[in-house]
């Protein structure tokens, strides 16, 4: 019998109609099935959850339901669960989650071929915005790595003897953030740690019903600031204390300290709760900052952040509602050069930078050599009058493109970085901004693979000066018009458009949306007829290795399906029609799906395609006319007096 190579392990409580959601997704692997065993453990459910999942468990053999009283929580289900498994890895997967199809089979051989005792399987989520750790897939690294510290979920997949021989357990009972608490400690332990990027393997997905919106977990009233102390503890313990701001300890607890206590001074915490209820969370984490974050960690945050830790340390609420009001208001503002199509991919040039609430931009001032926070962004902020030092204007600063597969919920990133620098806008005033260019290959951008088959949206990501902000990247006032060539790549069509409404640069593979617009009659008007079944059109661009793409048309009142293949030139397709068509003969309009316009003209005699004609070509004279006529003995006549031939 094949030995169990992973143990899927789901804590369940009152799931309700999400187990069979879920479901598929974990029995339709395409790991064998007896390779890999689904784990239910339900924590006391009160409703038709457990009878779902003895249903589903009585018709598959590698599925166990085990059952507890309620613990309130996930970590003693997944505990339970961790003692029932037989797999050589374990995957942790939520009860209204689903995995990607070939989730397990891949993350395990990832696992075995890098020897790894954690594996951080690619996430695509609704809940949260794209993680720039599942950029590239990554063979080994350490908790050296601080971007493993962007995702503490506890979806991922661990060896099952490392967490024996490390003794790892998730706190029991309602104890929030006990995933925080067991990957952090996994972390800290693990000798390698493997990423795969490649492949969407967990399915993070908010709930009709908002049942599993981190938003509320946070609630002082079952633990969370003794929890978060323990966290941070742990961290502590298990690094070497050190004054550089990029000691390990420090970088590591940057990330608690900045998502989990200095959350309770910025925005839009701060500004959304009722200050009655926010004020004493404010003073709570101002005393876990003091008592248990080192002064490096404070030390280490770019400007706007060190602002929000001072208002913070000092106590002054009020200040930092202040401060949060303006930060607010700042917004990302992308520039976006005119899409064009090279070698195959989407190209164009971008820059990205933040403007103020007012649309001017955020700056920077420089005094005598030293830069000072935008003055705008202090007013009325105590302590700041004479303003606020920024030491470092490029700390943690970074800005990214992301592509989204609107229908599946996954973010690609393309290739090439954008880089950051100080652009001048004179009288000692700079800005910070990120430039390069969009690169995206419909062909490669899906972990080397082609795109599926829909909308891909162009979205960027800026982090500058500790305010990050994601922004679609639109055009200029151009809606839902197209914003490229067509290109045909692979086999299909892809084309680029500004969305409706928003204007937002999306490529459109298959295509599902959009279709070959009536603007293409104007391109394939100057072609000249050419006398064969086929003709250029200058609109497309074609790859080299693009294989010839199926598009529907119209020829006079007949639909039929034609071919869109590279042209000899490589730079442009050419549209093919059947060599047969049941039509009379005689000259046809040639027009695409909801459209009037012709693109081309078919010329048919006796239900055989002569040839295809550009609509620039009036065939009104001489020998062209004679082709669009009826074939019968009185043209053939005609025909053998002007010298032609039957």
């Amino acid at each position: 019998m094949p030995r169990v190579k992973v143990s899927v392990i789901v804590p369940v409580y009152n799931t309700g109609k999400y187990v069979d959601e879920c479901a598929p997704s974990l029995l339709e692997q395409s790991l064998p099935a007896d390779e890999y065993e689904v784990i239910y453990v339900d924590d006391g459910s009160t409703d038709d959850t457990l009878a779902r999942l003895e249903r589903i468990a009585a018709e598959h053999p590698n599925v166990q339901v085990h059952t507890q009283p309620n613990s309130g929580w996930p970590g003693a289900p997944r505990n339970l669960g961790m003692r029932h498994a037989k797999g050589e890895y374990v995957q942790f997967v939520d009860h209204d989650d689903q995995l990607g199809h070939e989730a397990l089979e891949r993350l395990y051989e990832h696992a075995k071929r890098n020897d790894a005792d954690v594996v951080l399987g690619k996430m695509s989520s609704t809940m949260v915005r794209p993680r720039r750790v599942f950029r590239h897939t990554v063979d080994a690294c350490t908790i050296e790595n601080d971007e493993l510290m962007q995702s503490m979920s506890p979806h991922k997949m661990f060896r099952r003897a490392f967490i024996e021989e490390h003794g790892l357990r998730f706190p029991e009972g309602p104890w929030i953030m006990e995933d925080l608490l067991f990957v952090s400690a996994a972390y800290l332990k693990a000798q390698r740690v493997s990423i795969l990027a490649d492949y969407p393997c967990y399915y993070w997905l908010k709930r009709e019903d908002g049942g599993n919106n981190t938003q509320h977990r946070f609630d002082p009233q079952h633990g969370f600031w003794p929890n978060l102390r323990t966290i941070v503890r742990q961290i502590k313990d298990g690094t070497t204390p050190s004054d550089d701001i990029d000691a390990l300890q420090n970088r590591l607890l940057h990330r608690l300290y900045h998502v989990e206590i200095l959350s309770r001074a910025r925005e839009p915490e701060i500004l959304r709760e009722d200050p009655a209820h926010q004020r004493p969370r404010f003073e709570t984490a101002r005393q876990l900052a003091l008592e248990e974050v080192p002064p490096a960690v404070r030390e280490g945050l770019p400007g706007v952040s060190r602002v929000r830790a001072d208002l913070l340390e000092r106590g002054d609420f009020d200040g930092a509602v202040a401060f949060a009001e303006h930060v607010r208001a700042v917004q990302a503002r992308g520039e976006l050069g005119e899409p064009r199509w090279e070698d195959g991919c989407l190209v164009a040039d971008v820059r990205l930078s933040l403007v103020r609430g007012d649309g001017e931009p955020l700056t920077l001032v420089d005094r005598d050599g030293t830069w000072y926070l935008d003055p705008r962004l202090l007013d009325g902020v105590p302590g700041a009058e004479d303003g606020w030092e920024v030491r470092d204007p490029f700390r943690l600063a970074y800005a990214e493109l992301v592509v989204k597969d609107r229908d599946r919920e996954d973010w690609w990133y393309p290739e090439g970085d954008l880089s950051v620098a100080l652009e001048p806008l004179g009288e000692g005033r700079s800005r910070l901004v990120a430039s390069g260019s969009l690169r995206l290959d419909p062909e490669r951008l899906a972990g080397g693979r082609p795109l599926e088959r829909g909308p891909h949206e162009v979205w960027a990501f800026v982090h500058v000066l500790g305010i990050d902000r994601m922004v679609r990247m639109t055009s200029d006032g151009i809606e839902n018009a197209p914003a490229a060539s067509p290109a045909l790549t692979g086999g299909r069509l892809a084309l680029p458009y500004w969305t409706a409404g928003r204007g937002q640069l999306t490529l459109d593979v298959g295509p599902r949306l959009r279709k070959l617009g009536p603007d293409t009659a104007d391109a394939a008007a100057t072609n000249a007829a050419r006398g064969t079944h086929s003709l250029p059109l200058p609109y497309i661009a074609a790859t080299a290795s693009a294989s010839p793409a199926p598009v529907k048309l119209t020829v006079a009142t007949l639909t039929v399906t034609a071919e869109l293949a590279p042209a000899p030139d490589g730079t442009t397709a050419e549209l093919r029609l059947p060599p047969r068509l049941k039509l009379r003969s005689g000259r046809h309009p040639v027009t695409l799906p909801k459209t009037d316009t012709p693109i081309a003209y078919a010329v048919v005699r006796n239900g055989t395609l002569l040839r295809l004609e550009g609509p620039a070509y009036k065939a009104t004279t001489g020998r062209r006319l004679l082709d669009t006529i009826t074939d019968d003995p009185r043209v053939r006549r005609v025909r053998r007096r002007l010298g032609g031939r039957d």
